[in-house]
């Protein structure tokens, strides 16, 4: 398929220079359905991007796209600020009885806002509040989003230059395997905080991806993150997990920290939790930590009903049974054998991957590699993005609810592009 690229004359006159997907995909999208998205010109391309993670379910799914549907035909609420309504009350019911109680979960349900930063920027908010202190660590190629607080715990250079203010409160620490497994994990950590010289202020708590999406998919082992649990208990910090994009079932379990037998205090969920790609976050927190007065974090957008009723749809359509945390795991295992083909036919170039479930990062000894795959990639007629702090890591996000025939079909598209871009 040879894609000529569309005149976009009307974003490059208007729209703000800031706009980065539609660079490497030059092309108007018109519909989408599945794992497939169409433009205008007739053309489809196999979608291994999923929105960055926010439409785990497909491309307007039809069981979510009906059940929204019905709700806006019969004028259910839309906009509700953090009023009660049926449509947040069958989530809660939904999300309670289908996630929380099976897993004896205990916690409370915030809705802080439409997007993961504003989840993000709550947890942080809450942590300081519980412990009063300010201090919050991160770790290294971390990313929360792109709002001050949470750019603030974010590793990328690049993105916290675009603050234009100090970013402060925020202390990076290794994350796991930074050292190439030559420095017992938190040497440097525990250490800092046991020396009353060392100049770093006592925490309130600690926030951490399990796997770090935007930073090179980075996979924390789960004794790694047992062992970072047990060191906030001993320290009095809270632990944070960032779930908003590999939660939702990315890697396989609802939650990606599950693998790991962990219970953090407080977690971030947005991307896939409203299943339709509808804006919608969540901040979970044990019931103890509900210190909040009334109307003390707030947001016009956080009463999304039509996103309640995707999210119940998708809840209860899917993590009913354990049917899609399997099936997430045997994509996952059809996606590692074909990386593992790719990478020894180019083991001359340093090829290795790594991931979990459906997220998987394909990286070369040549940096600037990756971002030639991903444009040959969609010239063949794949979306694939980079990720990374140098943008040389591939990143492999299908849907969830991709056939085994889409994902080798797009699995082929990639290695015919690596090979191409020898």
């Amino acid at each position: 398929m040879t894609i000529t690229p569309p005149a976009l004359s009307v974003f490059e006159a208007l729209e703000s220079e800031v706009r980065s997907y539609c660079r490497g995909w030059p092309a108007v999208f018109d519909r989408a359905q599945g794992a497939h998205l169409t433009d205008e010109d007739g053309h489809t391309y196999l979608d291994f991007f999923a929105g960055a993670g926010s439409l785990n379910y497909g491309h307007n799914n039809p069981v979510l796209k009906r059940a929204l549907i019905d709700y806006i035909e019969r004028d259910g609420i839309t906009h509700g600020l953090d009023m009660a309504t049926t449509a947040k009350r069958a989530f809660l019911d939904s999300f309670q009885n289908v996630i929380l109680r099976p897993r004896d979960l205990p916690y409370k349900v915030m809705f802080p806002g439409p997007t993961g930063t504003n989840a993000v920027e709550a947890a942080l908010k809450l942590a300081r509040k519980v412990k009063g202190r300010e201090a919050i660590v991160s770790f290294t190629n971390a990313f929360h989003g792109m709002s001050l607080g949470s750019l603030a715990v974010t590793g990328n250079a690049f993105k916290r230059a675009g603050a234009g203010i100090p970013l402060v409160h925020g202390t990076p620490m290794p994350f796991d395997n930074y050292f190439d497994g030559q420095v017992p994990d938190f040497l440097w950590f525990e250490r800092l905080l046991e020396d009353q010289g060392s100049g770093l202020n006592k925490p309130a708590a600690v926030i951490v991806e399990t796997v770090q999406g935007e930073g090179g998919i980075n996979v924390a082992r789960a004794e790694w993150l047992r062992a970072l649990q047990e060191l906030c208990h001993r320290q009095d910090m809270l632990l944070i997990v960032d779930d908003i994009q590999m939660g939702c079932g990315r890697t396989g379990a609802f939650f990606s920290f599950e693998e790991a037998g962990i219970t953090p205090d407080i977690v971030t969920l947005s991307k896939s939790i409203s299943g339709y790609g509808l804006p919608m976050s969540l901040c979970l927190f044990k019931p103890e930590l509900d210190v909040w007065e009334p109307g003390e974090h707030n947001g016009t957008f956080r009463g999304n009903n039509p996103a309640f009723v995707t999210a119940a749809a998708a809840l209860n359509t899917y993590w009913a049974d354990g049917q899609m945390e399997k099936q997430t795991l045997t994509r996952g295992e059809q996606v590692e054998q074909a990386l593992l083909s790719i990478a020894d036919e180019n083991s001359a170039d340093g090829a290795h991957f790594r991931g979990r479930g459906l997220v998987w990062g394909l990286e070369f000894a040549d940096k600037g590699r990756a971002g030639r795959i991903c444009r040959r990639a969609f010239e063949l007629g794949l979306l694939l993005e980079t990720s990374g702090p140098e943008s040389e890591v591939v990143k492999l996000l299908p849907s969830l609810t991709i056939t085994p025939d889409e994902l080798d079909e797009g699995l082929r598209t990639l290695a015919r592009a690596v090979r191409e871009t020898a």
